[in-house]
């Protein structure tokens, strides 16, 4: 079983990190993670940066301790977003050679984002994991936009390197007690330009790498070749991340392919809409399953209303150890947050379970 030493506690993979963007996984708080077993979380260094800013999270002597939360952190540099909010609105902002420089509205001072502020951000807060800044494209970009990306993530790639190495410097840490750092690789559905910037990464030095861009085409479906060809390119002794993939069965698919670790906000957006997640037969969950393992259980139902049986009589969350799915049906009726709380706890242990059950596979 692959293992990974952090500032805040050792990590086995395959594991998945919930979404905490702005340092909160919505509807729980550190004590609910924990019950869950939840190991760790990803945060986003952008949005931390325009809230609650880092000069509050410096006061508290990092983002942990800001929250509350004992185990390891990862930062994503919060490139995916800025590109994001960049397509849905070219005169939000522009990409240079050097740096982005955004404005998201025209009331607000401009913001520029360089790969040497994204490091200095993320050693700021304390993270276990840093995220170097990427040039984000999607799948369907030409072939020059990919081009693009992968030369400027290279470049970039490269002065996130250095700035590492100084603030590890300035902050003190030893080889072995420092945070680590991840680059990603870009390339869209071009074989050569993946292996092209995976090499280009691979030679800079990294203890991570992630796979770029959007997981799924236009259609929703996981774009299974690609995201097998880029794992087959990552370094074993590293971590394989595949940034975004979340749904169940893409885990199981991506851990089958090499990957290590996973994070997408589909499990607590998906229970704050009422879905929860059941297993059908988790004794049966292995890297080769392909039938379907789990069902969806809309709580609203009709048929819920008086059912006195918990969502799940496998699981051992807060939720299912304590309440009936006629009293959850209840709380969401009457928009009480507890509802999305205990269905948010429930999600997040099915999750955790299914990585428990995978490394289980994995050690035999």
């Amino acid at each position: 079983m692959k293992q990974l030493q952090l500032l805040h506690g050792n990590i086995n993979f395959p594991n998945f990190f919930p979404d905490g963007t702005y340092g909160s996984v919505k509807a729980t708080d550190s004590f609910d993670l924990l019950s869950c077993k939840v190991d760790g979380i990803v945060m986003n260094a952008f949005h931390l940066y325009s809230r609650p800013g880092v000069s509050i999270i410096r006061k508290h002597g990092g983002i942990n301790n800001f929250i509350g939360y004992p185990n390891p952190i990862l930062t994503d540099s919060g490139g995916f977003q800025v590109f994001s909010l960049l397509r849905e609105n070219p005169k939000n902002g522009q990409i240079n050679e050097n740096e982005i420089i955004f404005r998201p509205n025209q009331d607000r001072e401009k913001i520029i984002f360089s790969p040497e502020k994204c490091i200095q951000l993320q050693f700021a807060v304390r993270s276990d994991i840093i995220m170097c800044l990427d040039y984000c494209t999607h799948p369907e970009d030409s072939n020059e936009i990919q081009e693009k990306s992968v030369e400027t993530t290279i470049k970039w790639a490269k002065k996130c390197k250095q700035e590492y190495l100084l603030q590890l410097k300035n902050y003190k840490y030893t080889e072995d007690r420092r945070p680590l750092i991840f680059a990603i690789i870009q390339g869209g559905n071009n074989n050569k330009l993946r292996k092209y910037c995976a090499e280009e990464l691979i030679s800079i030095g990294f203890d991570g790498f992630g796979f770029g861009g959007w997981p799924v085409d236009s259609k929703g479906n996981l774009t299974d070749e690609i995201l097998a060809y880029t794992a087959s390119l990552m370094p074993d002794e590293g971590v394989k991340y595949a940034m975004g993939v979340g749904k169940p069965e893409e885990i199981i698919r991506c851990v089958k392919m090499g990957y290590d670790l996973f994070d997408c906000v589909i499990p607590t957006r998906e229970a704050r809409h009422q879905r929860l997640y059941v297993y059908k037969s988790i004794d049966a969950v292995t890297p080769d399953t392909t039938d379907s393992f789990y069902s969806y259980l809309y709580i609203m139902d009709e048929k819920y209303i008086a059912d006195r049986s918990p969502v799940s009589e496998d699981c051992d969350c807060l939720c299912c150890r304590n309440y009936s799915r006629s009293y959850l049906r209840h709380l969401f009726a009457i928009n009480d947050p507890l509802a999305q709380r205990l269905a948010t706890i429930h999600n997040l242990r099915f999750y955790t379970t299914l990585m428990d059950k995978l490394r289980e596979a994995d050690s035999q």
